[in-house]
């Protein structure tokens, strides 16, 4: 009976050292330090980023990736092993790269088809190409999140059911929205301006009507206001991102601002 229990013991000893070792393999996986964070660059040596950038990285998802480098947001499977990113096939929105932007987003492409290699000290990560070398902080760090209420806010897209869209004319009309912490609402909708009140509770947001001038727009001034004051009508979630708010309201409509 005793060489039984002992046998017995050993053989729990070795499943648990088996779990443990199992459990460490995850914990060391090459993206576990990665997960969950965004990292902001800070310094390009090489290929500079066309219109300055900056080069934005996250990582949400278990091997996965999204990145943009000042326009749209592409995202994909990611393989970390090795000390190299090496992506998938990249899945982009479809905004309009405007000015200087324009040919950041084949910057992007060109950096992670080069399978960056990555290295990370702490807060700070470092990818690097033949090209370019990048150096990224933690967003948290780097960029912290703007408050919602106080800070004055510039739309630059506006969001619908079948697309993100950004134009010439929307960056003409820089409608802009504040809300004081007292629920006081200010703005501007690129034409005429409007005052209101607006409840604010965590991420949702209730705007009560809003007050506007009269003055007559020109008709892509008239389509910006319309998105603009649709947006802002009735209850919309807020998410802030660093120096970014996404407006999504309640009837499908949304905008983007940045902080100004």
């Amino acid at each position: 009976m005793r060489t039984l229990r002992l046998a017995a013991l050993a053989i729990a000893a070795l499943a648990l050292a088996a779990c443990s070792d199992s459990g460490s393999a995850a914990s060391d996986s090459p993206q576990s330090d990665l997960l969950g964070r965004t990292f902001v660059s800070t310094t390009v040596d090489g290929a500079q980023i066309p219109g300055g950038g900056p080069l934005t990285v996250e990582f949400t998802e278990p091997d996965r990736i999204a990145g943009t480098a000042g326009c749209n947001r592409a995202t994909g499977t990611a393989d970390f092993s090795g000390g190299t990113i090496v992506t998938g096939p990249l899945a982009t929105t479809m905004m309009a790269c405007m000015g200087e932007n324009a040919d950041s987003d084949q910057w992007l492409a060109s950096f992670f088809a080069a399978k960056p290699a990555w290295e990370l000290d702490g807060d700070t990560l470092t990818l690097r190409t033949d090209a370019s070398t990048v150096t990224l902080l933690d967003r948290r760090i780097a960029q912290p999140d703007r408050p919602l209420t106080g800070t004055t806010w510039v739309v630059d897209t506006t969001i619908t059911p079948a697309a993100v869209t950004s134009s010439l004319a929307i960056e003409k009309a820089a409608p802009t929205l504040q809300i004081a912490d007292d629920g006081t609402v200010t703005g501007s909708t690129g034409c005429n301006s409007f005052t209101g009140r607006a409840e604010v509770s965590g991420e949702t947001i209730t705007f009560g009507p809003l007050a506007t001038t009269r003055r007559a727009c020109v008709p892509e001034l008239a389509e910006v206001e319309q998105a603009v004051l649709t947006t802002l009508t009735g209850t919309a979630t807020a998410t802030v991102e660093s120096d970014r708010l996404q407006l999504m309201n309640t009837n499908g409509t949304g905008l983007g601002l940045r902080a100004r």
